[in-house]
Parts: structure tokens; C-alpha cells; sequence
């Protein structure tokens, strides 16, 4: 799975890494640049593992505290969405320590698709398919770092 994992990063570096014209990476700077798109990956992993496996303590490692996140869910007995529903870093703490608590919401074959779909050096965006639909992040290199500062949210599309 770790051989999956790096060669997907590998091939995801030299489809999406941008450069100036005539620009040639050093083995350092590319390594570097693979050790980034690694953290952005699993601080977008961190957080669907602590809602799915009930396990908030990975959202301290991965969300910013300042976090901003916004949502649209679907109510299917009104068949319209609840708009701008937000939530702080406090209520989704609170929320991963709760949500599966008793395993009925997601288990091991519930979806978790990540996309990382830009890493520069101080900001990233990613994109999460889960059970609960779509969530589209903004990232930061806080501390050497990577944190979710914001979040964007909807249910799964109704196509």
C-alpha cells in the first residue's frame, strides 16, 4: 500500500508540479515537494479517520484551530439544502468525537477518495469524497505544519 501511496505521489508530482519555463529541480526541492503533497495527504486523511473512526485527536494534528468551515446538506424529506451551515474548529472537534461513536455511520468500506490537487510552498487544495459528501479544502504550512484552515462542504450531489 506504502509502494501505491509513493508512486501515486510520484506520478501526481510530475503531472501537477509547476515551474517556471527552463526551471530544473534539485533532488532536494523535489524531495521536498514529495514530503509536502505526503503531509497535505494525510492531514486531509487525519480528519476523515477522526470522524470515521471516532478518533478527535487527529483533528488537534491536522485543522487549524482558526479553522473556517461552511456547508450545504441535504434535507431529503424537504428535497432542498440547508445553506451556510458553519462550524467551528470546537464544534468539529466535538463532532469526530461523537458522530460514529456508535459505528452505524461508517465503517472500513465507507468512501474516503482524496484528491491533492496543488501544493505550493506555504498553501495547498485537496478535495474529500465520504460517506457525508464532498469537502473541498484550503491548507496552510503553519509551523513547518500542514493545517486545514478551511473547509467547504456539500452532500453528496443529487444528479
Amino acid at each position: 500500500m506504502r509502494i501505491l501511496f509513493a508512486l501515486f505521489l510520484v506520478s501526481l508530482f510530475s503531472c501537477t508540479a509547476r515551474q517556471p519555463t527552463g526551471a530544473v529541480l534539485s533532488p532536494s526541492t523535489k524531495q521536498e515537494r514529495v514530503a509536502d503533497y505526503q503531509a497535505v495527504y494525510t492531514a486531509i486523511n487525519d480528519y476523515v479517520e477522526a470522524i470515521y473512526a471516532v478518533k478527535p485527536e487527529l483533528i488537534a494534528r491536522s485543522v487549524d484551530t482558526e479553522l473556517k468551515k461552511i456547508g450545504y446538506y441535504f434535507n431529503e424529506e424537504k428535497e432542498s439544502y440547508r445553506d451556510n451551515l458553519p462550524m467551528t474548529y470546537d464544534q468539529l472537534y466535538s463532532l469526530a468525537g461523537k458522530w460514529n461513536s456508535e459505528g452505524d455511520m461508517a465503517n472500513e468500506d465507507s468512501p474516503r477518495e482524496i484528491e491533492v490537487f496543488e501544493v505550493n510552498d506555504k498553501t495547498a487544495v485537496g478535495k474529500l469524497t465520504a460517506t457525508w459528501g464532498i469537502d473541498y479544502f484550503q491548507l496552510a504550512k503553519v509551523g513547518g505544519s500542514w493545517k486545514i484552515k478551511h473547509i467547504i462542504w456539500q452532500s453528496a450531489p443529487r444528479n
